[in-house]
Formats: structure tokens, C-alpha cells, sequence
């Protein structure tokens, strides 16, 4: 009989110690075994660029169970992961979908499994997978204490796409302002050296760049390089000749 004190797994405690989202997955799935004993394998299942991908697993077996359905494109894995529906099979004795994965699954000891959908409906859809030697080996499973890991797995994946699509962000915004100092360096010298106003400046590089067929920022570093007989630091103001 199952502890009824015992509680899931702080996830959200766990993802906040672990320094990257491989080992906070691989941690995930270890619970996933703990919370289901009677499995003998658990994994997660990405797709990524159209290819679904055993991320992470524990226990015995899970990779080569999930690799024989992608091997034939279809299984309890990939369905779960493509509806985003759950997929339970009683047994894989009588199973009759799937083609020959289910004779596999029998010989490689493996009676019943349940997939939870991960990430549905997203470009890094998967599904967490338990697999049991028993058939119904999951009818003590606390299947609600599963669907929160699979709940828990979606929303680190779905942070650490933000945190990605931040990063590349503040690449691409430091990039701009890398392009921007050049351009106010070089505005700074036309200034000084034509005693006009910042907008006549940057006219004048806005012609030179139309002219020559250049980037603005290439050419203001091409002219900042002239002058100073070196490439000028990015960031940094170059002060302009008297």
C-alpha cells in the first residue's frame, strides 16, 4: 500500500538547484521511477527538428524501447507526444496497434507502459514514458503524481525556450548597440572635422555608405580605424579631433 503522507517532488525547488535543464529532466524522470516503483524504465521523449530523441532516462530499458519506435514511426511514445493525449497500454500480449513494437516490448520484458504528453502542441513537443514489466503494472501507480511531472517537465522546457529566446535577444540587442557606438564615434569626427551639427554628420555617412555600397557601421569603423591606426574599442566613445 502507497504512503498517502508521501507528496510529489518540489519540482520548482528542484529546478532552481539545478545549474542546467539536462540534469533538472534527468532528475524529473528519476522521480518519475520513484513515483511509480513497479516500472522498470522511465524516459523523456523530445522532438527536435522533426526527430524525436530520448533526452533523458532511468532505470533499465526505456532507450531501446523508445528507439524501436522510432525506428518505425508510430508507438505509444509518439502517439502521446503527436496528440498530446495520454497512451496506456494494459498489455502489450494483446495489443494489436503499433505493428510489431509490441512483440518487441514483450521480449524485451515489458508488459505495460503509460506515456504522459510533454509540451504539447509545441516545437519541442515529447512524452514522459514508464515502462513495467507487469501487465497493469501501473494500476498502483498514482497516476495524478505522474501527470504533475509530465506538467512539471512542460514548463522547464517552456522556460528554458524563454530563457533562450532572451539570450538571443540580448545578443542581438548588444549587437546593435556595438553597431550604434561605432556610428556616434563616427559622427563625433565628422562633427569635428566639418564643424557641422550631428544630423549633417550622419548625412554625410548615410551618403558615403550609399555611395560605396557599405554597411553604416562597417564604414564608420573603416573610418574610425584611419584615424586612430586601430580598430576602435566597442562601446567606448572616441573623442573627436579639435
Amino acid at each position: 500500500m502507497s504512503d498517502k503522507t508521501s507528496r510529489p517532488p518540489d519540482m520548482t525547488s528542484l529546478l532552481l538547484e539545478t545549474d542546467s535543464l539536462e540534469r533538472f529532466l534527468q532528475a524529473l524522470v528519476e522521480n518519475a521511477l520513484a513515483t511509480a516503483p513497479a516500472a522498470h524504465g522511465a524516459g523523456l521523449t523530445l522532438e527536435r527538428q522533426h526527430r524525436p530523441t530520448t533526452v533523458v532516462s532511468a532505470g533499465t530499458g526505456a532507450p531501446d524501447l523508445d528507439e524501436a519506435q522510432y525506428g518505425q514511426d508510430d508507438g505509444p511514445c509518439l502517439r502521446a507526444l503527436r496528440t498530446g493525449q495520454e497512451i496506456i497500454v494494459e498489455d502489450m500480449l494483446g495489443e494489436e496497434r503499433w505493428g510489431p513494437y509490441p512483440a518487441y516490448a514483450v521480449a524485451c520484458g515489458t508488459r505495460s507502459s503509460v506515456s504522459l504528453p510533454v509540451a504539447p502542441g509545441t516545437h519541442t513537443a515529447g512524452a514522459l514514458n514508464l515502462y513495467f514489466a507487469e501487465a497493469a503494472g501501473f494500476s498502483d501507480v498514482g497516476l495524478h503524481d505522474l501527470r504533475t511531472l509530465a506538467a512539471e517537465a512542460t514548463g522547464a522546457i517552456a522556460l528554458a525556450q524563454r530563457l533562450a529566446d532572451a539570450e538571443a535577444y540580448a545578443t542581438d540587442l548588444q549587437r546593435a548597440m556595438r553597431s550604434r557606438s561605432a556610428i556616434d564615434q563616427a559622427i563625433g569626427v565628422i562633427m569635428a572635422q566639418q564643424r557641422c551639427s550631428a544630423e549633417d554628420a550622419f548625412d554625410l555617412l548615410r551618403k558615403a555608405s550609399q555611395h560605396r555600397n557599405v554597411k553604416m557601421r562597417d564604414l564608420c569603423v573603416e573610418l574610425l580605424t584611419n584615424i586612430a591606426g586601430k580598430p576602435p574599442p566597442e562601446g567606448t566613445a572616441l573623442p573627436p579631433r579639435p
